[in-house]
């Protein structure tokens, strides 16, 4: 007997850096969570390389300070959108590679959190003019891949991962995957009521996003705008959504 969504109102959402569930799709989980979604947000690095890119220190206690004061903010952002928890597995910022034991760490939290529907970035490029090359980070990508692996087989299947097991984490399997960022997209969620808090988690990124976030406010409005329209939506956030 399958498990419909009624039955588990779980949810997964893995991406490679903090700020990066706000932009990719916060309006959705501030959606969900209102819906009595328990939303989970993994992180895999640990967000020590987001500093200035003029900076001439880059010493591993300055990256230390980086690392607490972007927890902080996702912390904070956390709040805003409603998320259950966050988890952050804290592999170094900007050397994340989609190996075997990233793979099962993500298994691990699906198994732990039995996620029914999981949120990832793409793990393919998009060579569309209008899509700059630094949305295509190497740590998006990485993340991604390791997510799309974790979800299918590996969390369902008895025999990847048996240590898993004998943990305590038995297999579970995903319905419902959103890609964010994919090359083609299938599905929209409105996020209309939402985007206010998809803003006012973005604006807890001080680190990231300066305190003056007015021309973000906008690009974020117009972004929001553009990907609703062809689903007949005001403000939306756009996926690749498929079922398993």
């Amino acid at each position: 007997m399958s498990e419909q969504s009624g039955d588990r109102k779980t949810a997964l959402v893995v991406v490679a850096h903090p700020d990066d569930a706000e932009f990719g799709c916060g309006g959705t989980i501030a959606a969900w969570t209102s819906e009595g979604w328990q939303v989970t947000l993994l992180i895999c690095t640990d967000g020590s390389s987001g500093g200035p890119d003029d900076a001439t220190d880059v010493r591993t206690e300055l990256r230390r300070k980086l690392t607490a004061t972007r927890k902080q903010e996702q912390a904070a952002a956390a709040k805003v959108l409603g998320l259950h928890e966050i988890i952050y597995l804290d592999y170094p910022d900007g050397e994340l590679t989609p190996t075997i034991e990233l793979r099962r760490e993500i298994v691990r939290q699906i198994r732990r959190t039995r996620a029914y529907r999981v949120i990832c970035q793409s793990p393919d490029r998009v060579w569309e003019p209008q899509y700059m090359v630094g949305r295509f980070h190497p740590d998006h990508l990485a993340a991604a891949q390791a997510t799309m692996a974790a979800v299918y087989p590996a969390a369902q299947n008895p025999w990847d991962f048996p240590e898993l097991m004998a943990e305590g984490f038995l297999p579970s399997q995903v319905r419902e995957i959103y890609v964010i960022g994919a090359p083609m997209v299938n599905y929209a969620v409105d996020i209309s009521v939402t985007i206010e808090q998809k803003l006012a988690a973005l604006a807890c990124h001080v680190s990231q996003l300066g305190t003056d976030q007015t021309e973000l406010v906008k690009r974020m409005r117009t972004a929001a705008a553009e990907r609703g329209q062809p689903f007949g939506l005001s403000m939306a956030e756009a996926f690749h959504r498929v079922e398993n």
